[in-house]
């Protein structure tokens, strides 16, 4: 049961989803957002109606036909002949072709093979070798109903590439956010502190230096604050690439736009993470690739049946029971072949049949192809699951080194901070405890950007986001 609960379940429960209208976007809004308005989304899911709409196309070639055939000739004065033939033809699935007509012939010269007079018949074809398994229609209705499975997960690759694109961007852009709002934070105090030095000289309590001192680390600060504000900026347009609305046109974030940034407060120890076996045995399973190459290998496989039927001779009975008049009697009752009735057999068969063999063959090679194909994208997916799982376990082990050195690093910043207060420290000690600082705390975000980063690419390499 835990095996099969998806990651970026975990995810999504963990992060805050709190509504875009609320100028708050997490991360399971971009996904909803992506997968509902993105055009190249929605051209996907275009092609699966295209698909649906071929399907229909070949049931067509299953419809009953209605056909009225009307010959005549009068010349110098004379009625030579009237034919009247309207009939009814009704395909099945497997192959064989029932119709009924009526006829109404008469004239002068009428042929000797037309009944003359009313009459009507109904008959039946029924291919006995070639034909009689699959045919044209059955193998194109077939292949199309594999073909709107094959669009669907054509479709789910589509999105899940987008999927992984706009969630890199969205942590990106999470992380700009905060590194933005910390160097904010971190020029306040730096405003303080200067505004502080600046008092206690004016009281002659510090030297003048401290003063130089002090306005250098703001401006320091102000500076990489500046270049946040800039980096947040550039990730929001990024992010924005991803963002449609339902009118099909582009969503531009603006600063009253936050992410969602609960993931931040989340313990890193509570995404569990299944086994590296069962990622790789559900990845073989709902894998999208996988599912199209499985669905094109049954298609090369209706085909290939088709190419075989092919081999085989044309065989095929045809028999019409006959009736005076426009009302049918029964014909079982009337005697199939005791009178009125036409029957005959039709036979051929190409004497090299080198076409017959050349599309068979082909069709062999196709699915050849397609095996190969198959084995090497299984080997593909699985390395990329095992990079990114490898990945994952060494992002999470930094993180939590990185959160014992952000513990150290602050409390020698707070002691620095007191002895500065109280004149037992220096001015520089003090701000190279916060630059280090400062570091450290970055680089604890970016480390968890890049823990979810990868958790999103393995969800994405396993073939299911969501």
């Amino acid at each position: 049961m835990k095996r099969n609960k998806l990651l970026l379940f975990q995810v999504l429960l963990l992060v805050s989803n709190v509504l875009f209208s609320q100028n708050t976007l997490s991360i399971s809004n971009t996904f909803e957002l992506i997968n509902q308005y993105h055009p190249i989304a929605k051209q996907a899911g275009l092609k699966i109606d295209l698909s649906k709409a071929s399907l229909m196309s070949t049931r067509g070639a299953f419809d009953p036909a209605f056909y009225v055939a009307n010959d005549q000739k009068t010349f110098d004065g004379k009625n030579y002949f009237f034919y009247s033939n309207p009939e009814l033809k009704i395909p099945t699935w497997y192959g064989i072709e029932i119709k009924g007509g009526l006829e109404n012939n008469y004239g002068d010269r009428l042929s000797g093979e037309n009944t003359f007079g009313k009459s009507s018949y109904v008959g039946i074809s029924i291919p006995l070798l070639k034909d009689l398994i699959i045919d044209k229609r059955r193998s194109d209705l077939a292949q199309s109903k594999i073909l709107v499975n094959l669009t669907q997960a054509e479709r789910q690759l589509v999105v899940n590439d987008l999927y992984l694109d706009g969630a890199s961007s969205f942590w990106s852009w999470t992380y700009a956010y905060q590194k933005q709002k910390l160097f904010t934070e971190v020029l306040d105090k730096t405003k303080n502190r200067l505004e502080f030095i600046k008092q206690s000289y004016q009281a002659g309590d510090r030297a003048a230096i401290d003063t130089v001192e002090g306005v250098v680390q703001y401006q320091n600060i102000l500076n990489l604050q500046t270049q946040a504000w800039a980096d947040l900026i550039e990730e929001q347009s990024k992010l924005s690439n991803f963002l449609w609305d339902q009118n099909e046109l582009p969503y531009e974030l603006t600063d009253k736009i936050q992410p969602d940034s609960s993931w931040m407060m989340a313990d890193i120890d509570a995404f569990a993470v299944p086994t590296l076996l069962s990622v790789i045995e559900e990845a073989n399973q709902i894998h999208p690739k996988l599912k199209m190459l499985d669905f094109k290998s049954d298609i090369l496989q209706i085909d290939k049946l088709y190419k075989t039927q092919n081999l085989l001779p044309t065989l095929r009975v045809n028999y019409n029971f006959l009736n005076k008049g426009y009302e049918f009697s029964n014909p079982l009752n009337s005697g199939l072949y005791q009178n009125n009735y036409k029957a005959g057999v039709q036979f051929g068969l190409p004497l090299f049949l080198r076409q017959a063999r050349g599309d068979l063959k082909q069709a062999k090679i196709k699915i050849d192809q397609q095996n190969l194909e198959i084995g090497q994208t299984r080997l593909e997916i699985e390395n990329k699951i095992k990079t990114y799982y490898a990945a994952l376990s060494a992002f999470r082990n930094q993180y939590k080194i990185n959160l014992k050195s952000v513990e150290n690093t602050k409390r020698l910043l707070d002691v620095e901070l007191e002895r500065f207060e109280i004149g037992e420290s220096s001015l520089f000690l003090v701000n190279n405890r916060e630059i280090k600082y400062i570091e450290v705390v970055l680089k604890g975000y970016e480390l968890k950007t890049k823990f979810f980063k990868t958790l999103i690419a393995l969800n994405w390499a396993k073939g299911r986001l969501f």
